[in-house]
């Protein structure tokens, strides 16, 4: 089983850097890349929510799930 992460996406549909939201959300841009590259093993909701925040979004957008 494997989370995807879609922040790429999201931030490309958005035309938004990931610099950018970094500040938005006040998070370093090396722990918005860990997460990102799907390297997290853990996100709080308030992180969670903040992205969500700045780009529109459900989480649902931001995360996948595969099933292997």
């Amino acid at each position: 089983m494997t989370i995807n992460v879609k922040l790429d996406d999201l931030l490309h549909d958005r035309r938004m850097t990931l610099t950018e939201l970094a500040d938005r959300v006040g998070l370093t841009l090396a722990n918005l890349s860990i997460l990102k590259t799907g390297k997290a093993k853990a996100i709080r909701f308030s992180t969670l929510e903040a992205i969500c925040r700045e780009l529109e979004c459900q989480p649902g957008d931001l995360l996948g799930y595969d099933a292997d």
